[in-house]
């Protein structure tokens, strides 16, 4: 049995480490108990991903306040087989040992219904990629199953056999970071952005390959245009329709690494007119919508390979933004102007670090009161 670490208002932790780093499972205990067979009444698994050269700790503060402010309802795992330098392995491989570590989880813990993902950076292509492998259609789903529940999910499908809830991004370059602007540290200077394209892979490697789209492994298409269609080696697209809510978080500024357009996947023309706080339970959330599916038949994509080197990157966004768009989102738009550390916007959305960033607070309770349990 394993034995989790007691923290304060009936919060249990346990790190464990693995040959690839380790992970950070939280969950609510039960009758003073601290050992993980107190984490049975809750029938939600949490799971989330960190960004690149990141680790579970990342995601430390936003897991034990999600197990006290839901308590007995989720189970909160934060990965880390893909820590640090093993993030620049590339997305595919990234999401292949992430599926590796939910289905141990899953393993574990019979008693799971459910599954959510939050996700930050780099971290949200990888939870796009492995749902994508852990996708069990409507007609491979239990036929034995005859609650209202089972029926729901056959409808839907199932993500490792769980039903899939929230699907919750956090500044994640959803349209790559090739395009103009799309990494802001690069001050839209288009030699400069021509130049990373050309060395990113030197310093980020394969995942640098696949966040500037220059992947062309077997001569196939990048593999970001590949993530949108279910017609290339995985459903990601179906996987993405199963769950129940998609949320993407976006830095509306400051954010010198992940631009506004990939992270909430807009035309620049769609990016919102933004004020002040909407709530001021929220003083930094300060736009919200919910798009709606668009029409399947507006969005034909071709993945011809051969085409790839005619594909500007606005062609590739356009694709992308339309991929991603046959599906329902709500998009909460993030602004850190007025705060003493807006210049590390990246990290504090996330509360990277509690005592650092704890402007980014309210983002994080905006998401759990938000959280469809």
């Amino acid at each position: 049995m394993e034995k989790g670490t007691m923290l304060e208002n009936g919060v249990c932790c346990v790190e464990e480490e693995s040959v690839n780093g380790g992970s950070y499972d939280v969950w609510r205990c039960q009758n003073g108990l601290s050992s993980s067979s107190s984490s049975a009444a809750a029938d939600h698994l949490v799971v989330m991903v960190h960004g690149i050269l990141g680790s579970a700790n990342d995601w430390k503060f936003a897991a034990e306040q999600f197990v006290r402010l839901l308590p007995d309802k989720v189970f909160v795992h934060c990965g880390e087989n893909n820590a640090a330098k093993l993030t620049l392995d590339g997305v595919d491989v990234m999401g292949d040992r992430l599926v590796e570590e939910i289905l141990e989880v899953i393993k574990r813990r019979p008693g799971l219904r459910k599954i959510s993902f939050v996700a930050h950076s780099v971290g949200g292509l990888v939870a796009r990629y492995a749902i994508g492998k852990l996708y069990q259609s409507p007609s491979d789903s239990d036929s034995n199953d005859l609650s209202a529940n089972g029926s729901l999910e056959r409808q839907r499908g199932t993500i490792g056999g769980l039903e899939a809830i929230n699907f919750i991004t956090v500044a994640t370059p959803h349209l790559g970071s090739r395009g103009n602007k799309q990494v802001p540290f690069l001050f839209g200077s288009t030699a400069l952005e021509k130049l990373a394209t050309r060395v990113i892979h030197l310093i980020f490697r394969r995942t640098g390959r696949h966040l500037f789209l220059t992947d062309n492994d077997e001569g196939k298409p990048p593999l970001l245009r590949r993530m949108v269609q279910d017609q290339s080696e995985y459903p990601f697209m179906s996987a993405l329709r199963a769950f129940r809510r998609r949320v993407a978080y976006a830095n509306v500024g400051y954010d010198h690494i992940v631009g506004w357009r990939t992270s909430s996947f807009r035309r620049a023309s769609e990016l919102p007119k933004w004020e002040d706080a909407l709530d001021e339970k929220y003083p930094h959330i300060v736009y919200e919508e919910h798009c709606k599916a668009r029409d399947a038949e507006q969005h034909e994509l071709s993945l011809d390979a051969e085409s790839v080197a005619d594909w500007s990157s606005d062609k590739i966004e356009e694709e992308l933004a339309r991929g991603l768009s046959r599906v329902s989102w709500d998009k909460v738009d993030v602004s850190f102007h007025t705060s003493r550390l807006r210049f590390a916007a990246h990290s504090v959305i996330q509360v990277k670090d509690h005592y650092m960033h704890t402007e980014g607070v309210d983002v994080i309770q905006h998401m759990i009161d938000h959280f469809i349990v």
